[in-house]
């Protein structure tokens, strides 16, 4: 069955007003929440779609976010998990702006460092830094990297 079937009705009804994050990699759904600070106490409406048909990724999830459009930091962070990621701003249900995520070179406050020695995780008023590379996350602060698993350290 692909995902233009009628018998298979609308997964996710649209929203009126907000944010759709579609091409999310297929499982990453609720760790873009947790980016996002979206948790069962918050008050967004949302709708979820996990492991969805794609044609493009095989499977994505599906993240509809109503009456809140992201701030372009937020936007970015959700390119840690998914990098194939498209954000639509939804006005009036129609689609007014595009956009794909951008992969920044730093994250701050984002992702706590798995060294428990690293300064980051004492009482000082310190924030989270890390540096985007290839091959990982590298902590600002005490050399650590995360080579995989991001979605673990996420605050």
């Amino acid at each position: 069955m692909s995902a233009k079937d009628p018998s298979r009705g609308l997964l996710v009804s649209p929203i009126k007003n907000g944010t759709v994050i579609d091409h999310i990699t297929a499982g990453e759904a609720l760790n873009v929440l947790r980016i996002l600070g979206i948790t069962g106490s918050t008050r967004e409406c949302l709708s979820i779609a996990t492991n969805v048909e794609s044609k493009r990724m095989r499977k994505k999830d599906i993240v509809k976010i109503e009456n809140r459009e992201l701030r372009t930091e937020e936007v970015d962070r959700i390119a840690l998990l998914a990098p194939q990621a498209k954000i639509n701003i939804i006005r009036n249900y129609k689609v007014v702006e595009k956009k794909g995520v951008e992969i920044p070179e730093v994250i701050r406050g984002v992702v706590r460092c798995p060294n428990p020695g690293c300064i980051t995780n004492t009482d000082e008023p310190v924030e989270s830094t890390f540096e985007v590379l290839d091959k990982g996350l590298h902590c600002l602060y005490c050399d650590w990297l995360i080579k995989d698993d991001i979605a673990n350290h996420i605050i």
